[in-house]
């Protein structure tokens, strides 16, 4: 496939240059042809590959503009290759004109000079009709934006209905008991206890729960309780309420009711080892519409899509995630035109197209209006259509915040998801030793746990 459209590809380029240069003679203009790096692969390249296909063939066609696409690369890769194009690095690649970037990287192009202030090509009125949460994520310290929205996700609760559903029906749990991360505790607590008693064994009860990302887990759970971790630069986890998030998931984790796992919780819930998650909205679509369970016997799994889950008396927030898009300084002409396809393709209907393809959110307050009501009718994918209605009452009832930046955060996430994690698998391992040598539960967690949080807190500082 790819072959042919690199054939069709060549063919449009050619067309365009000789029309462009029969334009050149009398209105005096030459075809512009824009290099563009994105990080849409996987099952998203084929969604990518259509808009961009569809803005060659109108808006491109009628202006002389054609998108040329020259590296499909995950994140880390293309923040690596912009890296190393911006130090001037041996064999690093020519930069592009157009790229993908998540802010921290956005923010190291930026320093060198290297970006357009896309303030210049929209007007005041054009930049209003953004979200603008969205846009102040892409404005760095002088004002200038620098990263333009054109899809951006957050974190919902998804469930499987399957498995909730019969777990429901024998303790009354209730989905609604879910919506707080108090509520997710205690249905853990409750689903442990229920499967371990439909096996002879003791103790062998079956997780719940798990979020993808303990970084943002902490991140929000302090803001919705009204605590900041980061300040200038630094970090303080010396909080009443970061001892609360903490223990809101070690607890859970050490009991065996939540996952601690070096993956995505997509895996756990395609062999049906937990029952919901939290992650990005994006991570829709890697939902197995089976559950394959570890005796070979498959069951399909039905998906409710709940609102980011907040602590009890806590504020509604969730984080704001995604990357934009930056344009490479160049000149006035090649910038201009990256605006207009930046225009087209965050325009409510042709963003709304893209996002009901993917699991992102469109970008505009219109698109959050009428049109997405209209079109999540149109959507055929239930799962999606379920996410965008969500997410449009999140847009209604959530604050969005993003997460911080500055120099080593990226250190300092992996430092601090890597140590919670292993401090929390080992306080499990000792306290499923406990209960082998008879001691009771309850004892035995408040053996294992005995100075862990203090111990976390000053290694970690240190």
């Amino acid at each position: 496939m790819d072959k042919f459209r690199g054939i069709f590809l060549g063919f449009f380029l050619a067309a365009l240059l000789l029309l462009s240069g029969c334009r050149s003679d009398s209105a005096g203009t030459n075809p512009v042809i824009l290099a563009l790096w994105h990080n849409y692969g996987g099952q998203l390249k084929e969604t990518m590959d259509e808009m961009i296909d569809r803005f060659n063939e109108t808006v491109g066609q009628e202006k002389g503009i054609l998108i040329n696409v020259t590296s499909i690369s995950g994140s880390a890769a293309i923040h690596e290759k912009l890296a190393m194009a911006a130090g001037g690095e041996p064999g690093a690649p020519p930069l592009p004109d157009l790229t993908t970037a998540y802010p921290k990287t956005a923010l190291l192009l930026a320093e060198k000079g290297l970006l357009v202030n896309l303030d210049r090509y929209f007007t005041a009125t054009e930049l209003s009709a953004y979200v603008p949460h969205f846009l102040q994520e892409g404005r760095f310290e002088d004002g200038g934006l620098y990263v333009f929205p054109i899809a951006k996700s957050t974190e919902v609760l998804f469930v499987n209905t399957t498995i909730f559903n019969r777990f429901a029906e024998a303790t009354g749990t209730k989905l609604a008991d879910i919506q707080t991360f108090e509520g997710i505790a205690r249905a853990a607590a409750a689903y442990y206890e229920w499967t371990d008693r439909q096996t002879p064994a003791a103790n062998d009860g079956k997780m719940f729960f798990m979020p993808d990302s303990l970084f943002n887990y902490t991140l929000i759970g302090c803001k919705q309780l009204g605590a900041e971790i980061f300040s200038n630069g630094t970090i303080d986890l010396n909080t009443p309420q970061y001892f609360r998030v903490w223990e809101s998931f070690f607890k859970p984790a050490v009991l065996g009711q939540a996952a601690v796992f070096n993956g995505y919780a997509t895996d756990l819930a395609k062999t049906g080892d937990i029952v919901c998650s939290i992650g990005s909205t994006a991570g829709v679509s890697f939902f197995s519409p089976m559950v394959t369970y570890a005796d070979n016997t498959t069951e399909p799994a039905e998906l409710a899509i709940l609102p980011y889950p907040v602590f009890e008396y806590g504020k509604k927030v969730a984080i704001q995630r995604g990357a934009g898009m930056s344009v490479i300084k160049s000149t006035e002409q090649r910038e201009q035109a990256a605006a207009i396809f930046l225009k087209w393709f965050t325009s409510p209907e042709n963003n709304l197209h893209f996002v009901s393809q993917t699991g992102y959110l469109p970008v505009t307050v219109e698109a959050f209006g009428e049109i997405m009501a209209q079109e999540i009718a149109n959507i055929p994918d239930a799962n999606i259509k379920k996410l965008l209605a969500t997410c449009r009452l999140m847009q209604e009832e959530y604050q969005f915040c993003t997460a911080p930046l500055f120099d080593g955060v990226d250190q300092w996430q992996a430092q601090y998801e890597n140590r919670f994690k292993e401090i929390a698998a080992a306080s499990r391992e000792a306290y499923r030793e406990q209960l082998q040598r008879g001691s009771d539960p309850a004892k035995a967690y408040e053996a294992v746990s005995r100075n862990v949080f203090e111990t976390f807190i000053r290694e970690f500082n240190n």
